[in-house]
């Protein structure tokens, strides 16, 4: 298996989070690629400031400045997380 790639993302606080990709895929219905990522250090549950978990996001290798995009639409967000839960609670695919 690959090295998983770090990506370091900003909360609104300016803390910075590194996070790593759990699993990415590619939707035909919207056209668009996606990534699902989880906190590179599984010891941030000790934290008892806000918990950072799994976070959804439109993928785009191709756009160095905006490679994550935020998912916008209730219709997006609900087939990713399906996909999410899909992946999350089969055993077969884990």
């Amino acid at each position: 298996m690959n090295e998983a790639e770090l990506f370091i993302l900003t909360d609104e606080e300016g803390n910075e989070h590194e996070f790593i990709e759990l699993f990415s895929f590619d939707s035909e219905d919207f056209g668009k690629s996606y990534i699902i990522l989880g906190p590179a250090d599984a010891a941030m549950e000790g934290d008892d400031d806000e918990e950072v978990g799994i976070m959804p996001f439109i993928y785009n290798k191709d756009d160095e400045e905006g490679m994550l995009q935020p998912i916008e639409t209730e219709e997006e967000f609900d087939m990713v997380e399906e996909v999410m839960n899909t992946i999350f609670n089969d055993p077969n695919l884990q």
